[in-house]
């Protein structure tokens, strides 16, 4: 008996099929899954956990592969696990990212009137701008949308870490004319998503992402992407913030539950909003 000709099909390949290409099932598990499945009327995976042949994530695992909603399993990958949108796309932390990622799809980004980039800042270091540019990067890849992460911050660069992607080149040698398109590295667990890293931590990162080049870098690769996000130094301890926000034109601000200080916040917003960049909102970040 073919199993993968037999089983619950969806929008996608059958579940059994790909469970069995991946290695989780044997074809004779399939058979008394799909036994147990007529005989109880059941549902495929109702059947295979009540067997004792496959766990929850064995099914979360098909059912993202059948319907083009990729993510990671532990030990499968080494992007890191701060990553928690890519290992963990089921929990409530990544639906409120999710929830985060529709404001921002309503509000902000609009192809048409030329939104594409958003910068994420905040005032002090630890807040966890890294981790929501990290985090929201996959989950707008996971919608489909075409989607660049670029490490702007070129003082204490983490995005290359926590995708595990080479930093030998990024944005700091692609602004100082000794980079090209080979700086932006695809994720390649991850359907739509790249990565461009900070790259080599240069002398003069503010004079860098001040010259002309970075505008029109940003220009040349919104061509190519849907969203692109970009994570900032700390934006009370050097001007980069502001001026990657002016060049994104739009920022989204992020505070930490106990640790960000309201006044700190406050003094962030008006300097952006002062150098003309658009703050199109903030968010709370609640470590779990």
């Amino acid at each position: 008996m073919n199993a993968s000709t037999s089983l619950d099909t969806g929008s996608g390949r059958a579940i059994g099929a790909i469970l069995i290409d991946a290695g989780r099932l044997s074809p004779d598990g399939a058979e008394r899954i799909l036994r147990a499945q007529r005989d109880g009327g059941l549902r495929f995976g109702d059947a295979a956990i009540s067997l004792g042949l496959l766990k929850e994530s064995d099914i979360q695992f098909a059912l993202s592969r059948q319907f083009d909603y990729p993510f990671l399993q532990a030990g499968e990958s080494s992007v890191s696990d701060e990553v928690v949108a890519a290992y963990r796309p089921f929990t409530h932390q990544v639906e409120e990212l999710r929830a985060l990622r529709s404001q921002l799809m309503l509000r902000w980004f609009d192809a048409e009137a030329e939104r594409k980039t958003l910068a994420i800042v905040s005032p002090e270091r630890g807040e966890g701008r890294s981790f929501i540019a990290a985090n929201l990067a996959v989950v707008f890849s996971q919608l489909g949308e075409r989607t660049l992460l670029i490490d702007a911050d070129m003082r204490n660069p983490r995005q290359h870490t926590m995708f595990s992607v080479s930093n030998r080149l990024g944005l700091s040698e692609t602004l100082a004319g000794r980079g090209g398109p080979e700086a932006v590295q695809r994720v390649p667990a991850l359907l739509d998503l790249c990565v461009m890293p900070a790259g080599a931590v240069p002398p003069n990162p503010q004079e860098l992402l001040s010259r002309p080049m970075f505008s029109q870098l940003l220009g040349q690769l919104a061509k190519d992407f849907d969203v692109i996000l970009i994570d900032t130094p700390a934006g009370a301890e050097y001007a980069d913030a502001q001026t990657i926000a002016v060049r994104a034109s739009g920022a989204l601000m992020v505070a930490r539950k106990n640790v960000s200080r309201a006044s700190r916040l406050h003094r962030l917003a008006d300097e952006l909003v002062t150098a003309s960049a658009t703050l199109v909102g903030s968010v709370m970040n609640e470590p779990c």
